[in-house]
């Protein structure tokens, strides 16, 4: 004896409709955008994924028109498509905000602070992970990684960065983002909106002035290794444990290129844990 869908339990559901089209003039738009991209590649369908950042930067993410528009330039399937739109996190399958703010909480930028931030940040705004604003500005997320273990705990904005943070300085970041207040990434050009930087990242250039001169290279922190390797020899610099109430070192290593950025002490983050190291590694 067979059990239908019915009795088990199961709702088949009517069939998807197919995906509205892009209107004519935006579609033309988009089509000559899109063909520019995919010269670039010798094989059309290396260029899934520029052109997936193309219609990000129409909409603010990836819908089942922008898929079907993928798939018709490159001659594939929407189910092809699909396959890639939803592998990757860059790609966003619903409507987000002007700005895409993530927190790490991987384990160093966890343990530095970041789950106590991210969870700051959830209350100050009402919005759970992944959830937008009312006003449509932040796009609240926790991230696995910002590939910015020495500047921990790291808060991004549309994949910019803003070092050593605390549950205070990112509160107010993320203020003055929805505020329309000036906001300045610790490194990396200034800042823009989720679907400029999409269109960035589609490969066109990024035509605000001084915006590719202001590359900011790696920090101090991050070139101990290379200067040890060449047989260089760092000098001392005393950590002293947080909370002792002795003066912090002032030098270069401590210096904060945005005004978003947090003083490096911060066991503010993580006031459960207030104590630090005594001297940085290998010393």
């Amino acid at each position: 004896m067979t059990t239908s869908s019915s009795e088990q339990g199961v709702s088949l559901g009517m069939p998807q409709l197919p995906a509205p089209a892009y209107p004519d003039d935006v579609r033309a738009r988009l089509e000559a955008d899109g063909r520019e991209i995919i010269a670039r590649y010798p094989d059309s369908r290396s260029a899934l994924l520029p052109l997936l950042h193309l219609v990000q930067a129409e909409e603010g993410h990836v819908t089942r028109t922008g898929q079907q528009f993928c798939a018709t330039l490159l001659d594939l399937t929407t189910a092809e498509v699909a396959a890639v739109a939803t592998f990757y996190s860059m790609y966003r399958r619903r409507p987000s905000g002007d700005y895409q703010v993530g927190v790490c909480t991987n384990t160093l930028c966890a343990v530095m602070g970041g789950d106590a931030i991210f969870e700051s940040l959830q209350e100050h705004l009402g919005v759970g992970n992944g959830e937008t604003t009312d006003d449509g500005k932040v796009t609240l997320e926790h991230i696995e990684c910002n590939a910015a273990c020495d500047f921990a705990p790291v808060v991004m904005v549309n994949w910019e960065f803003f070092d050593n943070q605390t549950p205070a300085s990112a509160r107010r970041l993320v203020d003055d983002l929805r505020t329309g207040a000036p906001v300045e990434p610790t490194r990396g050009a200034p800042m823009c909106t989720f679907k400029e930087t999409a269109r960035i990242l589609a490969g066109f250039p990024d035509e605000r002035p001084g915006a590719v001169e202001a590359s900011g290279g790696a920090g101090p922190a991050s070139l101990v290794g290379l200067r040890l390797a060449k047989g260089e020899t760092a000098s001392a610099r005393v950590v002293h444990p947080r909370g002792s109430g002795a003066p912090q070192d002032q030098s270069p290593t401590t210096e904060h290129l945005s005004s978003h950025d947090a003083p490096q002490d911060t066991s503010a983050s993580d006031p459960a844990h207030p104590a630090g190291p005594v001297a940085e590694e290998g010393e």
